[in-house]
């Protein structure tokens, strides 16, 4: 089994540079820390102060899952829960 190399210390700063078509290729360092692989699904989230997480997304992601309930209360009216009460 591969050893992961010991992450460096807290608020070191990785950088990529962007293709033509926008693509980057994320850090080993930080590949290594999210555990991903080839084919894994990530995650970006905008903070209000420009700062940008990344994190690997997973089956059941429960940040991912209440950040899109909070996109959902347009339908939570009582003509909505008439409507779809049978569904």
């Amino acid at each position: 089994m591969r050893r992961l190399r010991k992450p460096r210390r807290p608020g070191h700063r990785y950088s990529a540079r962007l293709t033509k078509k926008y693509q980057a290729t994320i850090p080993k360092e930080i590949r290594e820390h999210l555990h991903l692989k080839g084919g894994d699904e990530i995650q970006y989230e905008l903070l209000p102060d420009n700062t940008v997480v990344v994190r690997k997304t997973g089956p059941l992601d429960l940040d991912y899952l209440e950040a899109l309930n909070s996109t959902m209360s347009e339908w939570e009216s009582d003509d909505d829960e008439q409507a779809y009460k049978n569904l």
